[in-house]
């Protein structure tokens, strides 16, 4: 047999323990969010869709509502139709580049309002129109024309 000396295990396995240990000691917090608040902001509280709203929240009564969703378009309306939109009860804008889009919420109350920006955005294919932030058949067709009706004459 051959007198060559064998590794302790008990030595080995503490080098390797000192050399896989980190250097440092990271801090209990979550790194990215440092600064988190504890209550949304009214901003981010605007931005959440209904549904979930309703699923974090619980049900809230909120005043019925359209919603006209249109993207940036070339001419001198555009300018026109952003000022009527920033006028609503809830404007945002969402999306970057090809997928912006500007969201304006509108009261039956402001269904004059409403009837302006439609006039100016609703001959554009990629306009959406929601009723109480949902997509429903016929929005378009039934619902707005109907909206209509409340305009004085």
């Amino acid at each position: 047999m051959s007198d060559t000396a064998r590794p302790d295990p008990e030595v080995s396995s503490a080098a390797e323990q000192r050399a896989s240990a980190p250097r440092y000691r990271p801090l209990r917090r979550f790194w990215p969010y440092v600064q988190l608040t504890e209550q949304p902001t009214l901003e981010e509280m605007a931005a959440l869709d209904p549904d979930l709203e309703d699923a974090l929240f619980g049900p809230r009564s909120r005043p019925f509502s359209f919603t006209i969703v249109f993207p940036r378009f070339d001419g001198p309306e555009y300018e026109q139709a952003l000022e009527i939109a920033r006028a609503s009860a809830g404007y945002r804008e969402v999306g970057e580049g090809d997928a912006f889009r500007s969201r304006a919420r509108f009261t039956p109350s402001e269904a004059e309002r409403l009837h302006a920006l439609f006039t100016i955005v609703g001959r554009l294919d990629e306009t959406e129109v929601l009723v109480d932030d949902r997509p429903l058949p016929y929005a378009r067709e039934l619902w707005l024309p109907l909206v209509w009706l409340l305009l004085p004459r």
